[in-house]
């Protein structure tokens, strides 16, 4: 069981304020149109993989949390489209985000463009079995069966969520593994995932070393 944070509350009321009309301006923007006139977008390397990602991606809280039947979902499409147009690949969501990972299944599936998609969301839950089943459930939702990149959402309840994912992982269900947290005075908790010792200004270049995908937002 688990309960949403004051901040939570707030950052969720101030992004709704400003997510829809963003999503608008994207969608009417027009970025897929010249599409094939744009240099395409700047990559990194995955530093465990070397598989190169583009460094702009689409987070889907707010924006992918729309009824199906609404006007803000009948921009989504040109979303997905503008992104995958211009060269990005990342669309992350997680469990807590509402109807956002079914959203993101549904326009991906749709626009049949899975294929160029990577896709990373997060388990944001307490126990075992209730990782699994979220696990279980964002598969479903998102219409797929490999996730790019997992990520235990807030550090809630990692070291027996890393368990299972790391799992997952050797069965081939999930590709690259991760933390994230939203607050800076989290980052020491996130490098002692890997390493007790480490400054937690040191948390992304040990997480890169280990495998393991660092996001601080």
């Amino acid at each position: 069981m688990v309960t949403q944070h004051p901040i939570d509350f707030e950052r969720r009321r101030l992004l709704r304020a400003v997510a829809v009309p963003a999503v608008a301006a994207l969608a009417a923007g027009g970025l897929s149109a010249q599409a094939n006139d744009r240099p395409r977008m700047t990559t990194r390397p995955i530093p465990s993989s070397g598989e190169a990602l583009p460094v702009i991606g689409c987070g889907t809280y707010i924006g992918f949390d729309q009824a199906a039947d609404s006007a803000a979902y009948a921009l989504l499409p040109g979303v997905v489209d503008a992104l995958l147009d211009a060269g990005g690949k990342v669309f992350d969501s997680s469990p807590m985000y509402g109807r956002a990972e079914a959203a993101t299944g549904e326009l991906l599936t749709a626009r049949g463009r899975r294929a160029e998609a990577f896709l990373a969301t997060k388990v944001w839950t307490t126990g075992r079995k209730d990782g699994v089943r979220q696990l279980e459930t964002s598969m479903r939702l998102l219409r797929t069966d490999r996730i790019d990149l997992m990520q235990v959402h807030n550090l809630l309840d990692w070291r027996t969520q890393l368990a299972t994912m790391r799992r997952w992982k050797g069965e081939g269900r999930l590709c690259y593994l991760g933390v994230s947290h939203y607050t800076a005075s989290a980052y020491a908790e996130v490098a002692a995932v890997r390493q007790p010792a480490v400054r937690w200004g040191d948390a992304a270049a040990e997480c890169a070393g280990q495998a393991i995908a660092f996001l601080g937002w």
